[in-house]
């Protein structure tokens, strides 16, 4: 894989990660909300309103593009399995930045999966 394939691929899978913490991060400024027919309107206007949700779909929109280019250079064999590079990513910045527990089994969990992805970018 060239060094610009696995670029797009890895900046892809950064935008996708930081688009999940900043709808989380947006969600908990938010709160705790159900849709109802009665309620869709108010709920997305609150959302729409709140800084860290509007950046967490604008990074998945940009994903969204460098993702199609590095599908263009890799195959989607080898690229999405990459995409589990995000667990492990998340999960880091998910404890450190919004005090989510990071225990000794959800580690061994992502390990198998980053070896997972390992042994797919090897092949």
């Amino acid at each position: 894989m060239s060094a610009v394939s696995l670029s797009l691929i890895m900046v892809g899978v950064l935008l996708g990660a930081a688009a999940q913490l900043l709808l989380k991060a947006g969600t908990n400024a938010v709160g705790q909300f159900d849709f109802h027919w009665q309620n869709a309107l108010p709920v997305a206007a609150k959302m729409a309103q709140q800084p860290a949700i509007v950046a967490g779909l604008s990074c998945y929109a940009i994903s969204l593009i460098v993702w199609i280019m590095a599908l263009s250079r890799v195959p989607v064999s080898v690229a999405y399995p990459m995409v589990a590079i995000g667990y492990l990513i998340n999960a880091f910045a998910a404890w450190a930045w919004l005090g989510e527990p990071l225990g000794a089994q959800k580690l061994l969990g992502i390990s198998f999966i980053i070896l997972g992805v390992w042994l797919i970018a090897r092949s």
